[in-house]
């Protein structure tokens, strides 16, 4: 057996900050970075063109930042628990080394391979790396987990962060070696076209650690100032831009809460601390929902709340195809529905104003809501995804459910002059702002009417959800 170690990578696509493979770099001579094309992942019916596209984009960055430190990345393509063994036990690895998952797929899959593995003599070791706290050290003063975020923020935030890992030196593969790779299945990084996934459009948001080091430092120096109320406003680019780097772990969270630190402790006025510890509860509201899930996994296939699990949902066709396409007479609405088809992003006060329309107004289940998201989103993430539905829903763990946003209300107060919706609802652009931010459309314009009636339906669904409750 080789002194060769294996970080086998997921989420967690950079070189900098990575608490697996650095380790890896200290206790192995050799040390080769491993990733799988997954196909029970790649196989799946709510994966969005546009997220594999960011992914492989960071797979491409990520293979020339190991060939700058001295290793390779291997590509392999198939079912993880039989390619990282085949593989490990080719190069008479001593160790296979990965940083832990919390979502149930992910750990079901981490198990299979540990056993394939361990079977045949190859070491596991295993790293918390994508959260700032471990979720099995947070917990009530009773030793239970919680279930709502401001008594878990209060907790998590008293516990003690790690600093940020500096960049390791590795020494990979020979090229004979690696030569011999290609007969148990090591691949050249495909395109994400290559795998069935055709995103024509561009990227909204860049791929890679470099560019996502360099959004933090852009957000840090300036727009992190304003964030408590311009994040808010759908037409300004208020917020860090940073959650698909979050997602597929481009940028380590220890540099991200470093940052946020280091701008605490050199800050001026109560106003900047204000901002910069609202982003920071962002954060923190991120891990949340990543200790629920891993602490809570039926999350993943249904409600919290039990009384929600038989709610009589309409779950009209036609209705969420409209929703979908952006066509349902409401502008904000269609707007943030458009701009999620045409950019795979959606601004974050604009996913609760459609979330709470989908469920609220027209009476469809949340989960046809957070698959389709999925099915469209840069950033789409199972926990955060999953957390902000069910919040919109009523159906989560939020303490105080019942929130209905009315589509006017919102607009009047975070697009007052109608900025976003002339931007993304290109017929509506000659239309005066009076009429937009009421939803009071003129006639004769080629554009839908209102699919309901907001108050109407408000109206049913209180009762419909107080009946459900009783």
């Amino acid at each position: 057996m080789s002194n060769l170690i294996l970080f086998w990578h997921r989420r967690d696509l950079r070189i900098s900050d990575n608490i697996g493979l650095t380790q890896a770099s200290q206790e192995g001579e050799t040390v080769v970075g491993i990733f799988c094309l997954d196909e029970n992942i790649l196989k799946r019916d709510d994966v969005a063109s546009v997220r594999v596209t960011y992914m492989i984009g960071c797979l491409q960055h990520l293979e020339k930042r190991y060939k700058q430190i001295g290793s390779q990345l291997l590509i392999m393509s198939g079912q993880p628990r039989e390619a990282i063994p085949k593989l490990a036990t080719f190069l008479e690895a001593k160790a296979v080394y990965w940083n832990l998952d919390v979502e149930p797929y992910s750990r079901e899959r981490d198990r299979l391979v540990k056993k394939s593995l361990e079977a045949v003599n190859i070491q596991v070791k295993t790293f918390w790396d994508q959260v700032l706290c471990s979720p099995e050290e947070i917990f009530t003063s009773t030793k239970k987990y919680y279930t709502v975020y401001t008594p878990f923020w209060k907790t998590w935030k008293s516990k003690k962060k790690s600093n940020p890992l500096e960049t390791p030196l590795l020494r990979g593969l020979t090229e004979e070696e690696l030569q011999h790779t290609t007969k148990i299945g090591v691949i050249d990084l495909p395109t994400a076209k290559q795998l069935g996934f055709n995103w024509e459009n561009q990227l909204i948001l860049e791929p890679g650690e470099t560019v996502a080091l360099e959004k933090l430092e852009t957000f840090s120096n300036g727009v992190i100032y304003s964030y408590e109320e311009q994040r808010n406003f759908p037409s300004i680019d208020g917020t860090s831009q940073l959650s698909a780097a979050f997602k597929f772990g481009s940028i380590g969270i220890r540099t991200v809460w470093a940052k946020t630190e280091e701008l605490i402790e050199n800050c001026r006025s109560d106003e900047a601390f204000k901002n910069i510890e609202t982003w920071q509860k962002e954060i923190a509201w991120r891990e949340f929902y990543q200790y629920v899930m891993y602490h809570y996994p039926e999350l993943e296939t249904g409600p919290y709340r039990e009384h929600w699990k038989n709610f009589p949902w309409e779950n009209n066709e036609a209705y969420f195809q409209a929703w979908c396409e952006g066509k349902t007479g409401y502008p904000i609405v269609d707007a943030a529905m458009r701009q999620l088809n045409e950019t795979g992003w959606m601004h974050n006060r604009c996913r609760m104003i459609v979330a709470s329309f989908l469920t609220k107004d027209l009476i469809i289940d949340w989960q046809w809501g957070e698959k389709y998201f999925m099915q469209n989103l840069i950033d789409g993430d199972l926990c955060a995804n999953n957390g902000g539905w069910q919040w919109s829903a009523s159906s989560g763990m939020d303490p105080k459910p019942l929130r209905i946003f009315n589509p006017t209300s919102q607009t009047q107060k975070y697009d007052p002059e109608a900025e976003y919706i002339r931007q993304w609802v290109s017929e509506l652009g000659p239309v005066d702002t009076k009429y937009l931010v009421t939803g009071n459309i003129p006639e004769g314009m080629d554009y839908p009417l209102p699919i309901v009636d907001h108050k109407k339906r408000q109206q049913l669904f209180k009762s419909l959800y107080q009946k459900q409750k009783n």
